[in-house]
C-alpha cells in the first residue's frame, strides 16, 4: 500500500515575505490596495506572490478593509426578460470579464417582483457587496430610491430619471441615435415613419421617442406612435395597431430590435414587403438583427464599452470619488431592411 500523500500547506503571508525579503505589513498593505509601498517593494510582493501561489483569504481580508471584494449586476425585471433581451446577457458577460481582470467576482440579482427586490436590498444593505452595477432602471423605482438612502455605491445603465445627480451612469446617446436612424428613414423618401416606443418610465424609451420627434419636427404625428415594452410580444402588437390606424404608413422606428423584428412578422403576415412597402429600422444592433430577413439596419449601442465604463466609475464611487456619467454614441448600422 503506497502511503498517503501529505497535503500541500497553503501558502501564507509570511512565506511570501519571505520570498520578497519584506516584513509581512508591507505584504500586508499590498494585498490591501498597495498604499504606502514603494515600487521596488511592490514588485518583489507580486512576484513572490506569483511564485508561492498565495492567495488571499478573503474573509480575513474583507474583516480588515470592510469591504466584500464583490459587486452585484442588478436587474429590476421579470426573471424571463434575462434570457429573452440578448442586451443583458452582453453587459452580463462584459461586466464579469472586466471584473474578472481585476479579481473580483460579480453577483447575479434578478429582483422583478417587490418580494425578490425587497429581499435583494436587506442583502446589499447588509455589505455583501462593494457596489451596484443596475442595468434596468425605471422612474420612480423603490430600488433606486433606497440603494441611494441607504449610500450604496451604485451605477445605472441608461440615465437615473430622478436621480441623475446622485447616481453616476453610463448610457448610449439614446436620442442623438433616434434622430439619426429617423433621419436615415426619411433620407430614404420615407414620409409616413412610424414608431413603436420603448416604455415611457425608462430613459431609452423617453429620449429614442424624443428624438424622433425632434427629427421630424413639424412633420411629427401623434397617430403614427404606438408604446411598447421592449418584448417580442409588444412590438407585434403595436405593429398590428399601427396598420389598423394607419395603414398608409411607409416605415417604421422600433425602439429596439426585439420588437423591430416581430414588427417585420406581422408586417409579411399583413402581405407587406420589408423595405418595399415598409422600411423597417431598429436600435441596439443585438444578435437578432442578422437573423431576420431581410437583416435589421439598427443604431448599434457599444455594449463592450458601456459595461466597461460602467465598472471603473462603480469602482471609482467605492473608493470615494463622486459619481460621474459617461454618455457614449451609438452608430447607424444600415441593412436590407431599409
Amino acid at each position: 500500500m503506497e502511503p498517503r500523500a501529505t497535503p500541500r500547506k497553503r501558502p501564507t503571508i509570511r512565506d511570501v515575505a519571505a520570498a520578497a525579503g519584506v516584513s509581512r505589513g508591507t505584504v500586508s498593505r499590498v494585498i490591501n490596495g498597495g498604499h504606502w509601498v514603494s515600487p521596488e517593494a511592490l514588485a518583489a510582493v507580486e512576484e513572490a506572490i506569483r511564485t508561492t501561489g498565495y492567495k488571499a483569504n478573503q474573509h480575513a481580508r474583507s474583516l480588515v478593509t470592510g469591504r466584500s471584494n464583490s459587486v452585484a449586476f442588478l436587474l429590476t425585471e421579470p426573471q424571463h426578460l434575462l434570457f429573452e433581451d440578448p442586451n443583458f446577457s452582453i453587459l452580463l458577460r462584459c461586466a464579469a470579464n472586466e471584473l474578472a481582470a481585476r479579481g473580483m467576482p460579480l453577483l447575479l440579482m434578478v429582483a422583478g417582483t417587490p418580494a425578490e427586490q425587497e429581499q435583494m436590498l436587506g442583502y446589499v444593505g447588509a455589505g455583501h457587496v462593494d457596489g451596484v452595477l443596475l442595468i434596468s432602471s425605471h422612474a420612480g423605482s423603490p430600488v433606486l430610491r433606497e440603494l441611494v438612502a441607504q449610500q450604496i455605491p451604485t451605477i445605472a445603465c441608461g440615465i437615473p430619471l430622478g436621480f441623475e445627480s446622485r447616481v453616476g451612469c453610463v448610457a448610449a446617446d439614446d436620442l442623438g441615435g433616434a434622430r439619426v436612424m429617423t433621419r436615415h428613414l426619411m433620407e430614404r423618401g420615407r414620409s409616413r415613419i412610424a414608431m413603436i416606443t420603448g416604455p415611457m418610465d425608462t430613459p431609452g424609451g423617453r429620449l429614442r421617442l424624443e428624438g424622433y420627434r425632434q427629427e421630424l419636427g413639424d412633420a411629427y404625428d401623434e397617430s403614427l406612435v404606438v408604446h411598447g415594452d421592449y418584448t417580442r410580444a409588444s412590438g407585434g402588437r403595436a405593429m398590428a395597431e399601427l396598420l389598423e390606424r394607419r395603414p398608409d404608413l411607409d416605415a417604421v422606428f422600433a425602439a429596439n430590435d426585439l420588437m423591430a423584428a416581430s414588427a417585420m412578422v406581422v408586417l409579411a403576415d399583413s402581405g407587406r414587403t420589408v423595405p418595399d412597402d415598409v422600411a423597417v429600422g431598429g436600435f441596439d444592433d443585438a444578435g437578432v438583427a442578422v437573423t431576420v430577413n431581410p437583416n435589421l439596419t439598427t443604431m448599434r449601442q457599444p455594449f463592450e464599452r458601456i459595461s466597461s465604463e460602467m465598472v471603473r466609475l462603480l469602482l471609482e464611487v467605492v473608493d470615494g470619488h463622486p459619481p460621474a456619467a459617461v454618455t457614449l454614441p451609438a452608430s447607424l448600422v444600415v441593412r436590407e431592411s431599409t
